[in-house]
């Protein structure tokens, strides 16, 4: 192949490729909205564990504290 075909491959394949990029390419689009999803979702995973420590806690204070009636 010569020289002046191998630039004409070239340049055709920057213009293909400005061209996805200036109109938008949607590739990844995909893997863009799992991984927020993925991190909604580890953050309302945290925010349940948070809320689930309070109220077990809370809840073994009161145990506790009711045990501690009974033995008097």
């Amino acid at each position: 192949m010569n020289l002046l075909a191998r630039m004409t491959v070239a340049c055709l394949g920057l213009r293909a490729r400005a061209q996805q990029v200036l109109e938008g390419s949607e590739e990844g689009e995909g893997v863009v909205s799992l991984a927020i999803g993925v991190v909604i979702m580890a953050f309302l995973g945290v925010m349940l564990w948070v809320a689930f420590k309070a109220t077990l806690g809370s809840a073994t204070d009161n145990v506790n504290q009711q045990v501690a009636k009974l033995g008097q």
